[in-house]
């Protein structure tokens, strides 16, 4: 998952919301969102190379989602990051528990930003900063760097978020995910992946012949602790190949 901008508002009729794009090699096998039949309460899409998942919630009104963090030199990992959101969502663990566990295990994946939460909390971690923070009400964005790191596509897909929260719809948030403009070059953060990997990668909706925005994600959150996906799953060269709908 390489963009998420998310509003957490408790207390709200609609407490959280959530726009995700998962980037990723189109040549990566993967399954698009739906119940998981090994634990039904689990909803999530699946990497099907190591089994994991990038964004999904489960049972008590559980939630998780990640992104990598972008550092071409970090050494390759032991595990996959997407167990991360896979075993809160199948688990019982109580928040601050797994997090406890993340934090002692987190030197064994490659860098990576988590989000894990339930009606009451809302927890990021990242771990190059090595600390989890309970998120306060607000709009966030997170992408591949640090919590609303801003980069271009961050600021503008939280902004394109935080005027539509009034009458937050799943097409609308799903509309603002699809937006393939690259940022100027004066704009581009600088990751260490070169300048024509850095435009590619600048826009909210990434496609190329071999990597982009393979799924797009929208989820509202209702305070009687009913959630509504939409999902879209993307091609190469951003052809779309389906769309998925849950209400639970």
């Amino acid at each position: 998952m390489c963009l998420i901008v998310f509003a957490w508002r408790p207390g709200h009729t609609q407490p959280l919301i959530v726009a995700a794009n998962r980037d990723e090699f189109y040549a990566r096998p993967s399954l698009p969102l739906a119940q998981w039949s090994e634990n039904p309460q689990v909803y999530a899409g699946r990497d099907l190379e190591a089994g994991g998942t990038w964004l999904g919630v489960g049972a008590e009104g559980r939630f998780a989602a990640l992104t990598n963090i972008r550092d071409p030199h970090q050494p390759p990992a032991r595990k996959s990051r997407g167990e991360l959101v896979a075993r809160f969502l199948a688990g019982k663990m109580p928040i601050d528990d797994y997090l406890s566990d993340v934090v002692a295990r987190s030197i064994e994946y490659a860098g990576f930003n988590l989000l894990i939460g339930n009606a009451n909390e809302l927890w990021h971690f990242n771990a190059r900063e090595a600390e989890a923070v309970m998120l306060p009400p607000g709009v966030y964005g997170l992408s591949n760097a640090g919590l609303d790191t801003p980069w271009p596509k961050l600021l503008k897909a939280r902004k394109a978020l935080e005027a539509g929260l009034e009458n937050p719809r799943p097409e609308a948030l799903l509309a603002l995910l699809n937006d393939p403009q690259t940022a100027p070059f004066a704009e581009l953060p600088d990751t260490g992946v070169g300048l024509a990997t850095e435009t590619l990668l600048s826009s909210v909706f990434i496609a190329s012949p071999t990597y982009g925005t393979r799924a797009s994600t929208a989820l509202i959150v209702h305070a009687d602790g009913t959630r509504h996906m939409l999902e879209r799953s993307f091609g190469p060269y951003g052809g779309h190949l389906g769309e998925v709908e849950i209400r639970v």
